[in-house]
């Protein structure tokens, strides 16, 4: 096999296993709460804290795994892990019918293979891919998530349960075959990632990358907390029919993924500091006019501008934690769980402002002032660095 054909395969490789690894939970996501009520007679209760250990345990491994890839410089082993996790969580779901293993199942089996994207954006870093290539990569993760939803919905409603966890064994298969053949083209190590990277604790030491974990942290929990309310908003606030919300929110969706390929492209073209600023003034503007919005086709006609504004976050925020976190499973981890985190705050920010006369429009209100804090606040660091050097 020549080196081209070998590239050329690696070059279809990698948008495969990035679609599907993204696919499995776009899928299993929307089907979760579905399959704990109807297969194991789960209470409404009983789905929360279920959900509830479920984030748990993926928030521990997304940290976990990826911190041991990086101290073996191998992503692709523990993705082999990840992968057969996939599998057996879906064997389990399909064999049992007692609550407490299928909680253990979740705890278990289910966070490794959420750390598969993860693994996968770190082994990008490794092998010395561009920023652009990665915001490319993360733009295929956004089509799986337009996607996933409505195929999961799909197969449930024809053909059943059954057909929805086959769906699911039938992705984690791909997911073991991508990696084992990622594994057999793995290439070398590029020179400058084989140089020595500070330990784990020398890399969250300082205020300047907390601070980039916090701006990002807040900037997803704006995006949180407005989907969360957007079929309230819709509904009640505008008085349209709910239909409107699902029309919104898949608009935004479809225009992520053009806006992150553009992104990648200016990537090579202007400096990551001047994306960043267009992106979140975009996040200012939609959430300032989306409170002053009284008719739906008004909230559409704002949707790229919403789009443009996570775009920035999801794809430009993955380069920014891999320039600034040297161990790139570390990087990868942390922003991950910045979604994590801002689902948190999210919550926190919905319920404070619940008593407010208008609720969900404030909630648009807070977010706008939040992503203007956030601009701000990097505005004023970039001030003082270059005034320090001078």
């Amino acid at each position: 096999m020549t080196t081209e054909t070998v590239q050329r395969r690696g070059k279809v490789l990698w948008p495969v296993a990035a679609w599907f690894w993204a696919l499995q939970f776009a899928v299993l996501n929307p089907l979760l709460a579905v399959l704990l009520v109807t297969l194991y007679g789960a209470t409404p209760a009983e789905v929360g804290w279920v959900l509830g250990l479920y984030n748990v345990g993926g928030f521990a491994t997304s940290l976990v795994i990826p911190t041991l890839a990086d101290r073996a410089r191998n992503y692709l082993r523990p993705l082999v892990f990840c992968a057969v996790g996939g599998v057996a969580l879906v064997a389990v779901l399909a064999v049992t019918t007692s609550l407490p293993v299928v909680v253990l199942a979740l705890v278990i089996l289910g966070g490794p293979p959420g750390v598969g994207s993860t693994l996968l954006f770190a082994q990008l870093r490794h092998e010395g891919a561009l920023p652009a290539q990665v915001i490319r990569t993360r733009a295929i993760v956004s089509f799986a998530w337009v996607i996933g939803p409505p195929l999961a919905t799909l197969v449930t409603g024809a053909a059943g349960n059954p057909a929805a966890l086959a769906l699911l064994a039938g992705i984690g298969l791909v997911n073991v075959t991508t990696v084992l053949l990622l594994l057999r083209r793995r290439g070398t190590t590029p020179a400058d990632d084989a140089a020595p990277r500070p330990r784990l604790l020398a890399q969250l030491h300082g205020w300047n990358r907390w601070g980039v974990v916090g701006a990002f942290t807040l900037l997803q929990a704006t995006n949180i907390a407005t989907v969360t309310i957007a079929t309230l908003f819709v509904s009640q606030d505008l008085g349209a029919p709910i239909v409107w919300a699902g029309i919104v929110l898949g608009a935004a969706a479809l225009l992520e993924i053009p806006a992150l390929l553009l992104i990648g492209r200016l990537h090579e073209q202007r400096p990551v500091r001047l994306l960043l600023a267009g992106g979140w003034a975009c996040g200012v503007a939609y959430y300032g006019l989306v409170a002053l919005a009284h008719e739906p086709w008004q909230l559409l006609a704002l949707q790229p501008l919403n789009a443009w504004f996570f775009a920035t976050v999801a794809g430009l925020g993955l380069t920014v934690f891999q320039d600034v976190f040297p161990s790139p499973g570390l990087a990868t981890g942390l922003f991950t769980n910045t979604r994590r985190a801002g689902a948190v705050l999210a919550g926190l920010l919905i319920a404070v402002l619940g008593a407010s006369p208008d609720p969900y429009r404030a909630v648009y209100v807070a977010a706008g002032v939040i992503v203007l804090l956030v601009f701000a606040g990097a505005a004023a660091v970039a001030n003082r660095g270059r005034a320090a050097a001078r």
